[in-house]
């Protein structure tokens, strides 16, 4: 029963596809629909801010949509858009740094926002100080892999947090398997020198 219910879910999942691709809008929602809370809470552990990760989601899945046609099933649907993400998130960063951005309202906007995320959210409530402590390890690692430059944290946050393969992250990067295991080698050792534990990263884990 469970390999034909798995078998029945895998033909939805292409038959969603397939219209979609043939530019079923409705079809492409179905397909998203239940993938947005994952997609969410990466984009939160990215940035750290929920109305943030909302906008990274909304822009990572309109670009998806416009580029249907190039997701090969190579990868996973979730390790193609999770790539869409790291993108948004990366052009995200360069606007930050090339504006100055005002953050007088920032603080009530973002708490108002968490809070609502987290009264959605069915995982065990934690305590405040688990909260505070897992939203301050979360932050010393954003801060250590914003210390990587572009290809080098694409490689680390592919492999680690969406665990795509070796080969799967060679073609959404369009570099080698060799490329992608140096550019790892270099990541990690970087890493370790600022000693971070990518164990201590947890998407979700500030809501």
């Amino acid at each position: 029963m469970g390999i034909s219910a798995h078998g029945d879910e895998i033909l939805d999942v292409q038959n969603l596809l397939g219209r979609a691709r043939a530019g079923d809008g409705a079809a492409f929602c179905e397909l998203a629909e239940p993938l947005e809370m994952r997609l969410w809470q990466q984009a939160v552990a990215l940035c750290g801010d929920a109305a943030t990760a909302e906008d990274l989601v909304s822009e990572t899945l309109v670009e998806a949509w416009k580029c249907l046609e190039r997701y090969d099933e190579s990868c996973r649907l979730t390790t193609w858009l999770y790539a869409i993400l790291l993108h948004r998130h990366q052009k995200h960063l360069r606007r930050l740094r090339s504006r100055p951005v005002s953050l007088a309202s920032l603080p009530a906007a973002v708490a108002a926002d968490h809070q609502a995320a987290q009264s959605d959210l069915p995982a065990r409530e934690a305590s405040p100080l688990e909260t505070v402590l897992q939203r301050e390890r979360n932050q010393a690692v954003r801060d250590c892999l914003d210390a990587l430059d572009d290809k080098h944290r694409q490689v680390v946050l592919l492999r680690f947090f969406e665990e795509a393969s070796v080969p799967e992250i060679a073609r959404l990067t369009g570099c080698s398997p060799g490329t992608v295991k140096s550019r790892l080698h270099y990541a990690l050792n970087k890493l370790r020198r600022l000693n971070v534990s990518l164990n201590d990263f947890h998407p979700g884990g500030d809501t």
